[in-house]
């Protein structure tokens, strides 16, 4: 029996769209229509690279890039627009391949988890069925937290959650917005390129690996401290 403290057990702390789901397009698509239904014309790609920030946020991003100005209350109009939009896309959401067996492989590990997401309970909880989790699974979503990413909140929040320091977890997000948002929580980045970023984008960030996607992560689990029990 060694005499030096026992590493801490591993923990994760996941994002959704991108992450554990391939909603990434979908809510590309809702932000457009939100957005051109207030006569804001904007490329897909440039909505794409803010998708992972805070719904606020996000627009603020946008209009800047624009020079337009909208009213709080058009703000808030965009968003719920934004998540009508996306709830008539839902059906055609799936769980990234291995998510569902990446969740399922930790939980019977005994490895803590979360899922801390930017999106509304309203279209978050959504994904729960199609992941095969219950009602109870440890999840944050943006109306619990002052904050959304890049701040740190989501994490901090998830960390508490499941009862864990957040310098002992990983972050597992596909978004450059994750990984800042990971750092300021003191927590340690892995980027998954199912959201449509690259590696150098994600290694750029912070990440310290980066995986295809969660099938790719849950074959690789023994590279993050994650192994059977002895």
């Amino acid at each position: 029996m060694s005499e030096f403290p026992e590493a801490p057990t591993p923990a994760f702390l996941f994002d959704l769209d991108g992450t554990l789901i391939d909603s990434v397009y979908q809510h590309v698509i809702a932000w457009r229509q939100a957005l051109s239904s207030m006569g804001i014309d904007l490329s897909v790609w440039r909505i794409h690279r803010r998708i992972g920030m805070s719904g606020g946020l996000f627009v603020s991003a946008l209009l800047r890039e624009t020079g337009l100005k909208l009213t709080r209350e058009q703000i808030d109009q965009l968003q719920t627009t934004h998540m009508e939009a996306y709830e008539q896309q839902v059906h055609s959401v799936r769980p990234l391949p291995g998510a569902v067996e990446l969740l399922s492989e930790l939980s019977a590990r005994g490895v803590p988890w979360a899922i801390a997401t930017s999106g509304y309970a309203r279209t978050a909880r959504l994904a729960l069925s199609m992941l095969d989790l219950p009602d109870d699974t440890p999840m944050i979503t943006r109306d619990m937290v002052r904050r959304a990413k890049p701040d740190p909140d989501l994490f901090l929040a998830g960390a508490a959650l499941v009862r864990v320091d957040p310098a002992h977890a990983m972050v597992v997000g596909d978004s450059v917005w994750d990984l800042l948002a990971a750092r300021r929580a003191g927590a340690l980045g892995i980027g998954l390129q199912s959201g449509g970023y690259g590696r150098d984008e994600l290694e750029r960030a912070g990440a310290f690996r980066v995986y295809t996607d969660p099938a790719d992560m849950l074959d690789r689990l023994d590279e993050l401290g994650v192994r059977q029990s002895d």
